[in-house]
Formats: C-alpha cells, sequence, structure tokens
C-alpha cells in the first residue's frame, strides 16, 4: 500500500479508501442491498490488513448502523491512531424541519450523535454530505471550526457540488481566519468526468485532496454492461446515475474489458489506475461486498497504464449532466 498526504496537511492517507456504505442493518436505512455486522466485520479486517487505514462512512447510512459496525470493528482490528476515520452530515436523521440541514444547530447535534455510534472521540475528517441552500455558508463554516477547536473533529471536507460552492466556502473561511476544507468527494469515474472541467483544476490549485465517490460507477465499469447485481435493481440513487450517455458508456465499459483482457487484470484494477494516475486523485472510495473487491483495489495502486492504453480508456468520452448532488 501506498500512503500520500490528504491535500496540503500532513495527514497521510492510504491511496485506496474504504467506503463504508456497503455495511449496516439491510433493514435500516435506504440500502437493502447492504451488509450486516457477522459479513461486514471480515471485510473491514481484510481491508486493515492491506493497509488500508482510509475509512469512510456517514451518519445517514443505514440509518445510523454503518457507523456503529465500522467502530466496533475498528476498534477490534486496528490501533485509532493510525487509523482516518472519515464521516459525515447533511442528510435528515429524523423527522422535522431542522433534519436535513448544515444549521449549527444539526451540526453540533449530529457530530455528537456519530461519535455516540462510532464509540470514538473524535473523527479525522469530518465532512458536510452536500450544499445546504436554506444555511448561509459562513453559518456552516463557524460551526465547522468550533467542531475543530472542541476537539471533536481533526480536519474537515466537503463533498458534491458545484466549483463556485466550493470556492466560496474556501474564500469565506480565508476571509474570517476559520477551518478550511481540506477535502473534496465528489463524483468522478471514466463514465462521468464532468469533474475536469472546473472542481478538479479548482482543487489542484488550492491544493485539495481528492477523495472521489463511485470510481468505478457502481460496479458498471467491472462487468458488461448488461449485466446486473442485486445492487443495480434496488439502489433508486444509482438508477439516476448512468442513463444520459448509455452508448458512449458501454463503448468506455467495453474498452475497460478489452483493456484488462490484455493485461491479463481485472476490470477493476483498470479503471480504478485510470483514476489513481490522475494527480490531482488522493484517493478513490472503493466499496468492498467480497474480498476480491479489497484485493483488485490494492492491486490497482501499483498498476500503471500506458499512454496508449489511457487514450483507448478515454477517447469515447462525450459530456454528461452533473449528476449526484441531491
Amino acid at each position: 500500500m501506498e500512503y500520500v498526504n490528504l491535500g496540503k496537511t500532513g495527514l497521510k492517507v492510504s491511496r485506496i479508501c474504504l467506503g463504508c456504505m456497503t455495511y449496516g442493518d439491510p433493514n435500516r436505512g435506504a440500502h437493502s442491498w447492504t451488509l450486516p455486522e457477522e459479513q461486514s466485520r471480515p471485510l473491514i479486517r481484510h481491508a486493515v490488513e492491506l493497509g488500508i487505514n482510509f475509512f469512510d462512512t456517514a451518519n445517514t447510512y443505514s440509518d445510523g448502523t454503518s457507523e456503529e459496525i465500522v467502530g466496533r470493528a475498528l476498534k477490534d482490528f486496528a490501533r485509532r491512531e493510525e487509523i482516518i476515520v472519515a464521516t459525515k452530515v447533511y442528510f435528515p436523521m429524523r423527522k422535522g424541519p431542522n433534519a436535513r440541514s448544515l444549521s449549527r444547530k444539526a451540526i453540533m447535534t449530529e457530530i455528537d450523535a456519530s461519535l455516540t455510534r462510532l464509540g470514538m472521540d473524535y473523527v479525522d475528517l469530518y465532512q458536510i454530505h452536500r450544499w445546504d441552500y436554506t444555511t448561509p455558508i459562513e453559518e456552516t463554516l463557524k460551526a465547522l471550526h468550533d467542531v475543530i477547536k472542541s476537539g471533536r473533529a481533526r480536519y474537515i471536507g466537503a463533498s458534491s457540488m458545484f466549483a463556485w460552492q466550493f470556492a466560496k466556502a474556501l474564500y469565506k473561511a480565508d476571509q474570517y481566519a476559520w477551518t478550511r476544507f481540506v477535502s473534496m468527494q465528489n463524483h468522478y469515474n471514466l463514465i462521468n468526468r464532468e469533474e475536469e472541467r472546473e472542481m478538479l483544476p479548482l482543487c489542484m490549485n488550492e491544493g485539495v485532496g481528492v477523495i472521489p465517490w463511485s470510481p468505478l460507477a457502481r460496479g458498471r465499469l467491472t462487468r458488461d454492461w448488461d449485466e446486473t447485481t442485486n445492487r443495480t435493481e434496488t439502489d433508486e440513487f444509482g438508477k439516476t446515475l448512468y442513463t444520459s450517455a448509455v452508448e458512449s458508456d458501454r463503448k468506455i465499459v467495453e474498452s475497460v474489458a478489452e483493456v484488462a483482457n490484455n493485461r491479463g487484470v481485472s476490470r477493476a484494477q483498470v479503471a480504478l489506475a485510470w483514476l489513481l494516475q490522475n494527480p490531482v486523485i488522493t484517493a478513490p472510495i472503493v466499496g468492498a461486498s467480497k474480498p476480491h473487491h479489497l484485493e483488485d483495489a490494492v492491486a490497482a495502486v501499483s498498476l500503471k497504464l500506458t499512454p496508449e492504453e489511457i487514450n483507448q480508456l478515454e477517447q469515447w468520452y462525450v459530456p454528461h449532466p452533473v449528476v449526484g448532488f441531491s
């Protein structure tokens, strides 16, 4: 495993981040395809054994049970001072007018609730899950700054928003000498590259770490286009992501398969290697429901694609609508 700094911080993170949306009670929350605790724990342990030290979850995943499962597993399988735990805030955890928010009230309530579920005194990276159009960004940033000052988080990050919004947040933090976002968790993969237009150049210029979600396009880049899984059939959010440019996307998926076949490696390794060779990318967030998913992700770190292979993978791309902000 390789380790790199997260943005301009001194925090060393593995080049692969384990996305923990996969782990949670399937009977709670919106994801019936998640793995219960007894199936999740061996995968989290295997990730630690492979050298992954970066784990990303969210308060809303499986109604909080993802945080609970991940927290218990990491307590048993890793030393707290050696692991990087990230979670997120914004989406509602209860009913009521203040449930979906990045207000001061919501942030102060949810950081404490996340720490309780994780069984930890602090998180390493506390991220806003989306942009809140109903709360001034100044209020959100000041609340996050106070979370940092209180010791309940070490760094703050952001996720899926327009580049102008992220630029405004960075400017406001600098203007008032508040804690700055150190990372951007955005939607980026071979079949949705819209972040290359503005967000990735902004992150490169500002020294912000990039930790893309859905780096394998909900698994589409790892199998034949028409092949389905239980998740693809039941993931309602995922169904909204890859429907606008089916023909070009199919050609990209076929190119991934061809490169993988020629190299004698898995398609997942090729798709992740393409991401990892982009100098702005810190660590793609990879979900894993089987041991070989983790092994493929780790193997991708050392797979170097040629310029000809990169061109083969990229040549079919066409502009896509921006999706994933909801």
